[in-house]
Formats: structure tokens, sequence, C-alpha cells
């Protein structure tokens, strides 16, 4: 059965750039994003949608709107609405139409739009009600214990509702039962513990999400990394390891955060540098099974 690929835009944000390019100076990243007057940057929060047969798998599910309006200024995020869902409507879907949700952490960026849009005096409540919720276990027991350093980041009324939902599966190995060999595991560690990065088989070479290890474009180049990784220089290791691998298979990035490129293939030039080439905008039914 065909599987196809497509990006979703989610809600995007506007975040500090020092803090997204780390002890970069501001003179080179400012090259590949312009801060407003307030020094942040534009971002995305990006999701990718894969087809397969009858099934609909989503990779993340950005930050949706599930902020109050203070927060939500606090954190930059731009839209009141969530935008995810406006997404899944121009495939004429819901989320009550997705299988399996794939979640590369819990960061709140990652995981808030599995929540309903903020309303006043009402909790939160979980949407995609029939999904499969898949994340890793080093991943589930840090937002459930998080250190102090990135407790900001999780959402404290997830995880109970993931719990009670009965519909979590924690992952340990390389593959998931309910999604099967076509669809394999890496894990990092330097952003945060358990970070989980799914790469789909392809016939054009695997497709990494390559979620917060490489959130863009410009984090392709192994020296930067964000002021929010724990351990920056495990976060080169790691991407040097992921991208030189892709390399050699002629595989591509798919990236949460780019405001500007969904996808690209992984080059090397002579020097050892890595880089990308034919980037995507947009991704609409890329086949997968074809070369």
């Amino acid at each position: 059965m065909a599987r196809r690929l497509h990006s979703l835009l989610g809600n995007s944000q506007r975040l500090d750039g020092g803090a997204m390019f780390g002890n970069a100076p501001r003179g080179l990243w400012e090259r590949w994003a312009r801060p407003d007057d307030h020094h942040r940057i534009p971002l995305a929060c990006r999701a990718m949608l894969l087809e397969d047969g009858d099934r609909k798998i989503l990779f993340e599910t950005g930050i949706g709107s599930f902020f109050a309006p203070a927060m939500r200024e606090r954190f930059g995020v731009v839209e009141d609405r969530h935008v995810l869902l406006d997404e899944l409507g121009t495939f004429g879907l819901t989320d009550a139409d997705i299988d399996v949700v794939v979640l590369s952490h819990l960061h709140f960026d990652h995981a808030g739009g599995l929540l309903a849009p903020y309303e006043a005096g009402v909790p939160p409540r979980l949407l995609f009600p029939n999904a499969r919720i898949v994340v890793s276990r080093d991943a589930w027991d840090r937002a459930n214990a998080p250190h102090a350093r990135d407790r900001a980041s999780y959402i404290p009324e997830l995880q109970p509702l993931l719990e009670s939902s009965g519909r979590l599966e924690i992952v340990q190995g390389d593959t998931s039962p309910t999604l099967g060999s076509q669809v394999r595991f890496h894990f990092s560690n330097g952003h945060t513990p358990g970070l989980l990065l799914a790469e789909l088989a392809s016939e054009r070479g695997p497709i990494v999400f390559g979620a917060d290890l490489i959130p863009g474009a410009p984090w392709v180049h192994l020296p930067i990394t964000m002021g929010y990784d724990r351990f920056p220089e495990l976060v080169v290791d790691e991407k040097l390891a992921l991208l030189s691998a892709l390399v050699e298979k002629g595989g591509s990035v798919f990236f949460t955060h780019d405001p500007s490129v969904a996808m690209a293939k992984v080059v090397r030039d002579d020097k050892g540098r890595y880089g990308i080439e034919s980037p995507r905008q947009t991704v609409r039914a890329l086949d997968l099974d074809a070369a």
C-alpha cells in the first residue's frame, strides 16, 4: 500500500536568537535568521504526516494553542488558534482521524498540540482521541521528574492525561509494536534525555525527523547548538553520527523548527563540512516507495 509524506505547519513562535544558537556569535546567526526588535527569531513548529495505507501517523503536534493569553505572549506563540487542526482540515482530516502520534519528547513546543485550545475556566483535555501516543521511556521519565533547568518546558497536566488515556506506548528499542519495522528510532540525549528521532525507510534514501537535535537547516552545521541543550558537545557528537550515516545512504532530514525549509537532503563537502541540498519549503504527497 502506498506511503505518502506531508509537512504540516503548527503554531509558530518567536524565541530569543541567542538562546536558539547557543555560543554562536550574533554576527554569524543573523545570516540565517533576522531578529525582531526584541532579538527574537521566527520559528516553525512543523509536524510530519505519514499516510501508510489506511493509517495516518503524525510525528509531533507542535505547540498548539493550549496556553492562556498571557503565557502565549510570554513564549512568543504567534497565532491564537490551533493551526495544526486547520492544516489537517486541508487534507479533509480531523484530529480524530489520526491513528498514531509519535512524540520526539514532551517539551511543550512539541507536545502541546495534543491539547485542546485554551478556554478560560475549562481544564485541559486531550485531542486525538483515537491515536496511540508513542514516546520514549527516558523522555517520559524526564517529563514526570524534570530537572530545575527544564521544568518550565513541560506541561504538568499533560502526563496524567496521557497515562489515564490508556493509549500511551512507551518504547525503549529501535522499533515500536504499533508502527512496525518501517519506522526505526534513533535516540539522542544531548538536548534532553531520550529524544526520539524517527527514521522512515524510503526509496529516495532514509528520512529522519530531526526534532531538537537538528531543528533547522543552520543546525546541520556541526558546531551550531542551542542554549537549551543540556550537553552541547554531546549534541555535536550525536549530529556527527547521524549526519554521516545519512550522507552515506543519501538521506534527508525533516526540520520541525525551520520557518523556510521543511526537508532537505544532507550532503558533505570536500572539507568534511555538512550542509543541505534540494531543500523543500513544503512536502506534499511525497511517495516514499518511488525512487
